[in-house]
């Protein structure tokens, strides 16, 4: 059975750092499963992140040790097509991976870590520890021009897994999967092991509370599409009839409530009153990320999901969940 405790069991140390990519809120809230898992097999969790997803992180377990540890800035082209923004960068993502791995050297030491568990942050192995890679994304999807290239990059991520002790994968290995070709297209790493769905939500969480929103719109990834899937978003519901809430995903700058209308615009919200809302809410509407998927299938709730646009992962999920019942639409039609 694919389970988070049978992986957690087979972690020897005591002391363990946590830390997911800052890349959205996604890594961070699918970390909130392995956090609690790992404090109630009795490890001293520490917290390393940057940006909204220390903040988060922060908000969730404010008792828990956490640091700051740098991480990427990436930010996406605004026109439909990341690859070649993504290309342009790598040489700040090298220096950006050798620079977190010079850091987590300096972490370890310092603190006597005993495990790291990285959720996608390529840069977080250590020889004098033992190591942990989160990842849903084993093989990256290319576009239609540069498939040519899928088995390469794969093979260049499956050296960076390497590095690692262990590569857990937050889905299931049977037919009934999440992720598709991202997980199960290739052979799985030599340490590789599904453990099966993370989400911060309850599953066992079942409640009658009316929702006070007919729709709920969650705003999430990198700039400048977070900001522009608001700005839809508003265009969009600003003279409809249907309370609305748009979440924006910005747990570093809480401020009060802003009323358009009917749309209530907040810049964050816990996870059991998020939760609460969404379960019993008639619309969902979201990025079509893993982890915004893997929230959905905990709670059972379909959502009409809106990739971000040239973001190849997001547009293969959507594909992937639109046979499985989902609606999907086009952000520059929307």
């Amino acid at each position: 059975m694919d389970t988070l405790s049978g992986a957690i069991a087979k972690i020897q140390g005591k002391r363990v750092l946590v830390s997911p990519l800052n890349w959205g809120l996604g890594h961070a809230t699918r970390c909130v499963p392995v956090i609690k898992a790992l404090i109630s097999a009795n490890k001293e969790v520490i917290l390393a992140a940057d940006g909204v997803a220390l903040d988060f992180l922060q908000t969730t377990f404010p008792t828990l040790e956490s640091i700051e540890l740098k991480d990427l800035r990436v930010r996406y082209a605004q026109g439909n097509s990341q690859v070649w923004s993504m290309i342009k960068q790598t040489p700040y993502f090298i220096r950006a991976i050798l620079k977190e791995h010079k850091a987590l050297k300096k972490l370890v030491k310092a603190h006597n870590i005993d495990v790291v568990v990285s959720d996608n942050r390529f840069g977080l192995w250590n020889k004098r520890c033992e190591t942990v890679y989160i990842t849903h994304q084993l093989m990256i999807k290319m576009t239609p021009k540069t498939q040519w290239l899928e088995r390469t990059v794969w093979r260049m991520h499956r050296t960076i897994i390497n590095k690692f002790n262990h590569c857990w994968i937050p889905d299931f290995s049977g037919p009934d999967n999440l992720s598709g070709d991202l997980s199960h297209k290739y052979p799985l790493p030599k340490y590789g092991e599904f453990i099966g769905v993370l989400s911060r939500f309850d599953p066992n969480y079942t409640s009658t509370t009316p929702s006070p929103y007919s729709t709920v719109i969650l705003i999430s990834g990198p700039e400048p599409h977070r900001s522009m899937l608001e700005e839809r978003a508003i265009h969009h519901f600003n003279r409809s009839e249907r309370q609305t809430l748009i979440l924006r995903g910005q747990p570093q700058s809480p401020v009060a409530p802003v009323h358009i209308g009917n749309i209530t615009l907040m810049s964050h919200m816990d996870t059991p009153e998020l939760q609460d809302i969404m379960q019993n809410s008639e619309t969902i509407i979201c990025r079509s990320g893993y982890s915004s998927l893997m929230d959905l299938y905990t709670i059972h709730r379909k959502a009409i999901l809106i990739p971000t646009p040239g973001q190849t992962e997001q547009e293969y999920l959507a594909g992937y969940f639109k046979e499985k019942g989902f609606t999907i639409i086009d952000q520059e039609k929307w």
